[in-house]
This record gives structure tokens, sequence and C-alpha cells, in this order.
């Protein structure tokens, strides 16, 4: 028997999760099995004594084989975009897998208001939240995970660059959280023995306008930042104009939309109850990345 599995472990958040199992939780590294496609690049991982294993969730056969024997799971989402659903088929397949197995407990990580979120890909979520009540697994822990402070590498670079960062989300407030609390949460959700049902909303501790935001990294780079509120479609245009494809601009277009209407706002009490402490601020974030966040777009 393995008591913990994580899937995605070769990604960011996977390599954080097996951090704070071994490293900030202490587990047993004999208890954990870490699972990815690329099972060579957790080498580092079995050096320690974590069992990694092969799993492709478009390949029904590697997925009973990585879950046989697992009492707890951990689902990080896939990173399958496209039309065709095929994360959400993915999703469904590993959940099935893990009933055939017999697992214990499903953790997975998900998205605030999955069923209601403007967020493109909210179905792939709410598809997989409504697939593991009904998978007959007994227990599971829906991690409705909000963005990532991390996220703003993205678009902040040019946006300080140039000035201006362009924004569709109005008045709309986030509540984004540091990747590290995320893998803090998902480790803890796994390792904590909770038997039951249960889903919990992680968020950071503060709420934010993009007016609000763009001070405050206006404030830790030096640099001015004026947002510019345009309207969605404006918005997405504008990106196409830029060369974004337009499917990949569509579906940024749709976090601001989500921001707009409250779906990704939110507050702390969720992740200091899971994990017992308060999540790191997002001012004292952005003092640690200012440079990063200043520096020249592709850089």
């Amino acid at each position: 028997m393995t008591d913990f599995l994580v899937t995605g472990a070769s990604g960011h958040l996977g390599q954080s999760v097996l951090h704070h199992l071994l490293d900030t939780l202490k587990i047993e590294p004999s208890r954990v099995a870490a699972a990815s496609r690329k099972p060579a690049t957790l080498s580092a991982w079995a050096s320690r004594g974590v069992a990694t294993r092969a799993v492709d969730f478009n390949d029904a056969a590697s997925l009973d084989r990585a879950f046989a024997g697992v009492k707890r799971l951990l689902i990080i989402s896939t990173d399958a975009l496209d039309a065709e659903g095929t994360r959400l088929k993915q999703h469904k397949a590993a959940v099935k897998a893990a009933a055939k197995a017999g697992v214990d407990h499903i953790v997975y990580t998900s998205l605030p208001n999955a069923e209601t979120s403007l967020v493109t890909f909210a179905p792939d979520h709410a598809g997989t939240e409504a697939a593991i009540a009904q998978s007959g697994v007994s227990g599971w822990t829906m991690l409705r995970n909000s963005w990532y402070f991390e996220n703003l590498f993205h678009s902040m670079p040019q946006a300080l660059a140039s000035g201006q960062w362009y924004s569709a989300a109005g008045q709309g407030k986030l509540a984004h959280i540091w990747r590290e609390d995320q893998a803090l949460a998902a480790a803890t959700a796994l390792a904590d023995g909770f038997q039951g049902q249960r889903t919990l909303t992680l968020c950071g501790s503060g709420s934010y306008t993009a007016d609000e935001i763009a001070a405050l990294v206006s404030k830790a780079t030096g640099k001015p930042l004026a947002v510019v509120h345009v309207p969605l479609e404006g918005l997405i245009q504008g990106m196409i104009g830029a060369g974004i494809p337009a499917p990949v601009a569509t579906v940024l277009g749709s976090f601001d939309a989500a921001i707009k209407a409250g779906h990704l706002d939110g507050d702390s009490r969720d992740f200091e109850a899971l994990t017992g402490r308060k999540p790191r601020s997002f001012e004292d974030w952005l003092k640690e990345n200012a440079d990063k966040l200043a520096a020249p777009a592709g850089h």
C-alpha cells in the first residue's frame, strides 16, 4: 500500500507539494509516491525514497498501474486546454481509475465558483468535481484554488515597460495567493487524514481591484503603472492584435470577466483552517519579486 500519491509531480505545484509533504509535514518518504508522464524527471525525489510511477491520463492502463494500492490521491488538474474537452476526459479517466483501485480519498485542485465562473475552462473543473462526487470514492477534498501571485509574471513586465496595464476587470476584486501556500494546502489536505467530504476555497489574505494591484506593484517596483479600463471585447481584440492567438486571448479575457463578476474574490479562512497558518501577504511577495516583475518582457 502507498499512503499518498501526487499526480503531475514534475510540475511547479507538484514539486512544491512533495517538498511540503517531506520537509514541512515530515512525512516519511516511503509513504509517498510521485507520478508523472516523465518519471525520470523525479529522480531527485526517488533518491530521497519517494516511489515514482509513470502515468498518462490518456492511457487507462497506466492510470490503473499508478493508482494501485494508493490510499489517498492528489489529482493536480492537467494542462490540456482545447476545444475538444480533453482535460475533462482525462480527469474523468483518472477518477474512474481511482475508484477502481479502491482509493479512500481524492484531493483535487479546482477553481473558485467552479459551477458558475466565467473562466472559459471552469466547466472542466465543475465536471471533474461532479465526477468525483459521483464516483463512489467515499472521501474527497475539492481545493478551489484562486489565482497565483506568480500569474503576474505573464503580464506585468510588459505592462510596467509601457506604464499601462489594460484591464476589463472593472472594480471586481481578486483574492490571489502564493503558489507555495497552495502547495502547502494540497499537501496538508492529502496527509491530514480527513475522511469526509469537503470543498475549500483557497484565497490569500488580501482582495484587490486592478487599480489597487497596479498601485502596489508600482510602489514595489518604483515604476509608474496606470490601469487602462477597457471593455472585454476590446481587451481580447487588443491581445489578438498584439499577436496572441484568438483562443488564448479569449481564455485570458475570461479571467478579467470572472474577476469583474466577483468569481475570484474571497478570503483566507479556509486556508487558515486547513493549514493552521496565515497565507503570505501580497505586499510581502511583491517586495521579494519586484525586480523580476520589472524585468524586460522575455527576460
